[in-house]
């Protein structure tokens, strides 16, 4: 791996919080136009004549910040259809409003070894302890150029207020199925574990089957997929569980077949960026009938990145000052059974960065909030990689300071290193919190979203920038 710089291109400044950036060819339209989508609602585009408004739901959005600023939920997902041009379909996925709940717990959560019942503890009256309502919705762009929506797919109650995913929609290039990312629900640590209880929806990779009409237009607001009518357990697919929080997902053509990236935000030590070829997706309906006969469900080829028993490479763990020495931490492995129950089956990262990392040519991590193949040959240096960003990098001082970087897949299929990529811009003093990453169709551009804040409610401090040599 070689070190590699480049610049940041302004495309558009004075914004608010970029969730998802994408691009699609209007209907009618001849140019590819880059979509921004942000965290409190609003859709734009960029036209000929700078950016324009696509959809403004800030009113469908649940009331963000509301303790302190920082906030989880919002507008997290947005996907064309592949047929977007002659069909004018497309997906969002948002915390709706008048949904805030209590949440599922009172205090948060730490498991302790020496406690049993903190490591086993479950998620009850689910109807009243929860945080809030997520929803997946199928829009269309009429032909007067008014986007309205059509039908819900899915009401997911979540637990708490984070790990709700984040450029959470995604189209799958193998199955034309719509890939739904979602984050474990919440607080730390995974309290319920609800990300390796197969019949959560919680901490999966889901494939929606869009083609196919359930006949109900608002489902049922559920948690489990066995609480869902048939006729939309039909419609969905599990590719992957394991997942803690993870920032889309992003293909990679090679020859006849997709390489598959998805970068799992970690807790405490590590970041992790995991790439597969081969999944066996799992029907719902065949999991949900397995279930009623008391039959475990996990057959080879279904994907599991390991949460919670795994961050990525380690085994979970927490950490705390040492008593005798307070310039070192203790680490103690948090889920000890369940990352030795879950050893073999997971899948291991492609690459990993770290929270604490002293070597001269790395940096430590905050989370990571992007994942993007590359197959462009302007930067020739990445082409055939995968980019990715962090949120702050910990040795950004005095302003924080994202960072970006990228991995490859190694030949004989062994965990790879990463690099740091440099890039020249001046943020003066300004802080830049690296936000969302994204492509064009053709994945040979790239984008980046950069935020001057840390909370939702500090508005219009947003930039999007084309990443060039």
């Amino acid at each position: 791996m070689i070190n590699v710089k480049v610049r940041l291109r302004p495309i558009v400044s004075k914004i608010n919080l970029p969730t998802v950036l994408k691009t699609t060819f209007l209907p009618g339209d001849s140019m590819e136009r880059l979509f921004i989508a942000t965290q409190v609602g609003e859709i734009f585009f960029l036209s000929n004549e700078g950016i324009r408004t696509f959809l403004d739901i800030r009113q469908r959005i649940i009331k963000l910040g509301a303790s302190g600023g920082y906030d989880e939920r919002g507008l997290l997902g947005l996907a064309f259809h592949p047929q977007f041009y002659y069909n004018g379909l497309f997906y969002l996925h948002y915390s709706a409003a008048g949904t805030q709940g209590p949440g599922a717990l009172s205090e948060s959560f730490t498991p302790n070894p020496c406690d049993p019942k903190t490591l086993s503890l479950r998620w009850l009256n689910r109807e009243n302890q929860y945080d809030h309502i997520d929803t997946v919705e199928e829009w269309i762009l009429q032909s007067n150029g008014q986007p309205q929506k059509r039908r819900t797919l899915l009401n997911v109650r979540r637990p708490f207020m984070n790990h709700n995913g984040v450029n959470s929609l995604n189209f799958s290039p193998e199955t034309g199925r719509l890939v739904l990312t979602t984050g474990d629900g919440g607080s730390g640590y995974d309290p319920f574990n609800l990300s390796q209880d197969t019949m959560e929806i919680a901490g999966k990779i889901i494939e929606i089957d869009v083609g196919k009409n359930t006949g109900i237009p608002n489902p049922p607001v559920v948690t489990r997929f066995n609480e869902l009518p048939v006729s939309i357990q039909g419609t969905l697919s599990i590719m992957a569980k394991g997942v803690r929080n993870i920032t889309g997902i992003s293909y990679q053509r090679l020859q006849n077949q997709y390489i598959k990236y998805v970068g799992n935000v970690g807790q405490d030590l590590e970041e992790a960026i995991f790439s597969f070829f081969h999944s066996k997706p799992i029907p719902v309906t065949q999991l949900v009938q397995a279930a009623s006969m008391n039959v475990s469900l996990d057959p080879e080829g279904f994907v599991n990145f390991g949460w919670r028993g795994w961050e990525g490479a380690f085994p979970t763990s927490f950490i705390r000052g040492c008593t005798n020495n307070p310039a070192l931490d203790e680490k103690i492995i948090a889920f000890y059974n369940e990352a030795i129950s879950t050893s073999v089956r997971r899948l291991q990262p492609l690459t990993s960065y770290y929270h604490s990392d002293p070597r001269p040519d790395k940096f430590s991590g905050t989370a990571l909030t992007g994942v993007q193949a590359y197959v462009g040959h302007a930067i020739p240096a990445l082409t055939g990689s995968v980019v990715f960003i962090d949120l702050s990098r910990k040795e950004s001082q005095p302003q924080p300071r994202g960072a970006l970087a990228y991995s490859s897949i190694r030949t004989d299929g062994k965990q790879n290193d990463f690099r740091v990529i440099q890039t020249e811009y001046d943020y003066g003093s300004q802080a830049a919190y690296y936000v969302s990453l994204g492509s064009n169709l053709e994945q040979t551009r790239l984008y980046l979203g950069v935020y001057g804040s840390m909370k939702v409610t500090d508005l219009n401090q947003g930039t999007v920038f084309e990443i060039v040599p």
